[in-house]
């Protein structure tokens, strides 16, 4: 007999490709005639990357460069969550921008309530920072993935790994 497909739904990027982003922001940054000579800052931690600069201006420019980069370097913008601009002394701004790196429990939910609501030939279980999907037919695997590709259910970039 055939034994049940299943694949893996999680929240992930590569690393390597936001860090090479963040590089090239940097040096765009200081080649830039309108901002070399500002002291923009930006610095990238496991869990967020923070900008600073002497202006709001400055750290809008600063902010859409990056996004262009990672763009550019085929990572989803939905990995970033803008926190808002806080004031710092005099006229410097900060913005601190948080890596979205996995599924929490309430969005893993959503998701496994909603492939319980349309496809009820699948089992869906949560598992830590994973949802496990598995199913005796292979089409109904690739219809969940091709429903979370077309229509946008969930606000995070979503991959699917594990297919077996």
């Amino acid at each position: 007999m055939a034994s049940d497909s299943s694949m893996d739904i999680v929240c992930d990027f590569n690393v390597h490709e936001l860090t090479n982003a963040v590089d090239q922001a940097r040096r765009e940054i200081l080649t830039r005639y309108d901002l070399k000579t500002l002291g923009i800052t930006m610095d990238q931690s496991d869990t967020a990357i923070t900008i600073t600069a002497p202006s709001e201006y400055a750290l809008n420019a600063t902010f859409e460069t990056l996004l262009q980069k990672i763009i550019n370097r085929k990572l989803s913008p939905k990995i970033l969550k803008k926190k808002d601009m806080e004031k710092m002394g005099g006229t410097n701004v900060r913005y601190t921008v948080e890596l979205i790196k996995a599924l929490d429990q309430e969005t893993a939910k959503k998701v496994s309530a909603i492939i319980r609501e349309r496809f009820p030939k699948t089992k869906p279980s949560i598992q830590g920072q994973t949802v496990r999907v598995s199913s005796k037919s292979r089409d109904e695997l690739q219809a969940v993935i091709a429903m979370f590709k077309t229509e946008k259910v969930v606000e995070l970039p979503l991959q699917f790994t594990n297919y077996r």
